[in-house]
């Protein structure tokens, strides 16, 4: 890695996954902080591969380990490559802090928090919550604690951004003492959907206090109802399971479906986690792929129909959360499938029209930020979202950087 940082205060941000760690290293310069590192070690424990990009998105490096080379395999030796590339291309920088992506904060944290060993294993606790994420997310902590002594871990919650859920919004229709043990709605993608309503509320004020679905469409995909930059509902409840199909994941099923498959075919607890975790959505309809770009070349019936029933779901979704916000100003796409699947956004938005939605065929086909006609009464917009650049903020307001983070998603930008 080259292209070296000035000397001066950064912030690294940190999301860690099973298999994966992204990093990105914003410098406060100007006073706002800008995007000078990008990247991530990914296929640990199995082809591990490392890329880094500089502030103007140029690739620095691209390496992958062949088998039988001695590469990383876990969260703390994918940390020593980070701090190598770090030591490179920033040797001047003044580490502040350390951010990281924590998927699930529970009841309780509605903000970000400094991370120690108690704070640790207090966030262990929410670890049934999201098995997929949570002990990932920590062992990154964990292994960035070791290598960064003395300098602060900060967790941000994808939870946090839903603790504003009215009651009706948060609770299950369950006697009361299953909410007062935090059996609830918590709501994900939080930081996802922070960042485009900061965005949207500095780019367009009146906008921003508007009625808003935002459909975080990806890998992981779920949508949220925000007004006035606050969240109302979400499509995702207790677990990152519910709501709308996914690329593995089944999204809402019937209760019911569980019992049948517990009583009558007698399948374990671990059996229903691996099918509605990794084997339902888009590749369990579909026999095929999770990737939406496969389903699309396949002449297969079944990647079609796999196809059609995510686009209706997410249809439904819509309308139902355009109703609990009692009308809608606009219908923000975002995330992998949402930022460049045209074919997908013109399923989703055909039949919406009672709404008030329309998508203009070219604007949609060239991935425009405006995707709907002039003068259409509801706004269809893709926003490409930006996790790591909201993890930034949070870590500069908590430190009391004001100056660096006041100013909202615009004041961090690439180089």
């Amino acid at each position: 890695m080259h292209d070296q940082v000035a000397d001066g205060e950064a912030v690294l941000v940190l999301n860690a996954g099973s298999s994966s760690i992204k990093f990105e290293l914003f410098a406060l310069e100007g006073g706002g902080a800008v995007s000078r590192l990008s990247g991530q070690v990914e296929g640990l424990g199995a082809a591990p591969r490392v890329i880094a990009r500089d502030g103007r998105g140029r690739l620095l490096v691209d390496r992958r380990w062949q088998q039988g080379e001695a590469g990383p395999t876990d969260h703390a030796s994918a940390l020593a490559i980070i701090i190598e590339g770090l030591d490179r291309a920033a040797p001047g920088a003044r580490l502040l802090a350390v951010g990281h992506r924590v998927v699930h904060g529970g009841p309780d944290f509605a903000a970000p928090v400094p991370v120690d060993a108690e704070m640790l294993r207090r966030l262990e606790t929410f670890v049934p919550l999201a098995p997929l994420h949570q002990p990932h997310n920590l062992a990154g902590i964990a292994a960035a604690a070791e290598r960064f002594a003395g300098i602060p871990q900060i967790a941000c919650f994808d939870t946090a951004f839903h603790r504003s859920h009215a009651w009706e919004a948060d609770t299950f229709a369950l006697p009361p003492q299953f909410h007062a043990r935090g059996i609830r709605r918590y709501g994900f993608h939080g930081l996802s959907y922070e960042f485009i309503a900061r965005s949207l509320a500095a780019e367009d004020p009146v906008l921003g206090q508007g009625r808003l679905v935002v459909a975080h469409l990806g890998n992981g995909a779920s949508l949220c109802a925000i007004r006035d930059g606050r969240s109302v509902d979400s499509t995702m409840g207790f677990t990152a399971l519910d709501g709308v199909p996914m690329g593995t994941r089944s999204g809402q099923i019937d209760p019911g479906v569980l019992l049948y498959l517990l009583d009558h075919d007698r399948m374990s607890s671990a059996e229903i986690s691996r099918l509605l975790y990794g084997n339902s959505g888009l590749k369990g309809m579909s026999g095929l792929s999770q990737d939406v770009r496969d389903l699309e070349a396949s002449d297969r019936p079944e990647a079609a129909r796999a196809l059609s029933h995510f686009a209706w779901r997410v249809r439904r979704e819509i309308g139902a959360l355009a109703a609990a916000l009692g009308g809608i100003d606009a219908l923000v796409f975002t995330a992998g499938i949402g930022e460049n699947a045209a074919g997908v956004r013109r399923r989703i938005c055909a039949g919406l029209e009672f709404l008030g939605i329309r998508l203009d065929p070219a604007r949609n086909q060239a991935n425009e930020a405006e995707l709907s006609p002039d003068g259409s009464a509801v706004r269809v917009l893709m926003r490409r979202t930006d996790e790591e650049r909201m993890i930034a903020l949070h870590v500069l307001a908590l430190l009391g950087r004001a100056g660096q983070a006041a100013a909202g998603p615009d004041q961090i930008r690439s180089q």
